[in-house]
């Protein structure tokens, strides 16, 4: 009915040939650099960790505000720190290890947790400014550039996993004629997604009706879940920048197939 509409299942990939040239050796699959945190919690950082992981990630180290070093210390064997604020987030004076672990990397993941603060808002966006490699932002990482979306929007090379509710705010601040409603039923999801992503660069990644969609310059994809899942953001993003890291020229295929196994 639709060309750029294709639709798969749990379990069984649209893709196959992608999970059967996995690489096999570590140091071949890839450095992906995972940032978030902030004093009061890691959660997503650590939790993006151990599903890049299980994605099979080749090596991934994660970047929090160094107000959670003492906190940390040796729990996460794979921590870098940099300076934070005196609330505990990131400063802006991070920029210079963030940038320097990003230039290690082959793509960086904004996990969450940071917090609401001014400076570490200032560090983000000039990190998407200097930063031109794979990036891939979810949670509240995502919520920082919801009022000015296009910083991210028309960026190369950008993946957003984000919410129903975020996807609404990033289109209305983008100025795009069609508004995302929660009423809508999967195929006007699926057009208006088609539309979207044709009009920016950024690939995203969002949940709707016990569905997940990815769209990528105008093709979308669709994965029903066998039930519906609360929690999902960070496991998402952190299986979709492992598989769309290890290939690159086919984006679309590999954040489709990150789904597969990411949703059981």
């Amino acid at each position: 009915m639709h060309d750029y509409w294709v639709k798969q299942t749990v379990g069984e990939p649209l893709y196959p040939d992608l999970l059967w040239s996995r690489p096999e050796n570590r140091n071949q699959a890839g450095k992906l650099l995972i940032v978030g945190g902030n004093a009061q919690g890691f959660a997503a950082a650590g939790e993006a960790h151990a599903e890049a992981v299980k994605a099979g990630i080749g090596t991934a180290r994660v970047l929090l505000p160094d107000s959670l070093q003492k906190t940390v210390g040796r729990v996460l064997e794979a921590g870098e720190y940099a300076p934070s604020t005196p609330s505990g987030s990131f400063a802006r004076r991070a920029l210079t290890e963030l940038l320097e672990l990003s230039a290690w990397a082959d793509g960086v993941l904004l996990a969450g947790d940071l917090g609401r603060n001014s400076e570490t808002a200032v560090l983000l966006e000039q990190f998407v400014q200097k930063y031109s490699g794979q990036l891939t932002l979810t949670k509240d990482a995502a919520d920082y550039f919801t009022k000015a979306p296009l910083g991210v929007l028309d960026r190369a090379d950008t993946l957003l996993v984000v919410s129903f509710a975020q996807l609404q705010k990033i289109a209305t601040k983008s100025h795009f004629l069609r508004a995302f409603t929660f009423e809508m039923s999967l195929l006007q999801v699926v057009q208006a997604l088609h539309e979207f992503s044709q009009q920016h660069q950024a690939a995203i990644i969002v949940k709707h009706l016990e569905t997940m969609l990815v769209a990528v310059n105008g093709r979308v994809s669709t994965t029903k879940l066998k039930e519906d899942i609360e929690i999902w953001r960070v496991k998402t993003a952190a299986h979709a920048a492992v598989w769309w890291l290890q290939n690159p020229s086919k984006s679309f295929e590999a954040l489709s197939t990150a789904l597969v196994n990411t949703s059981t």
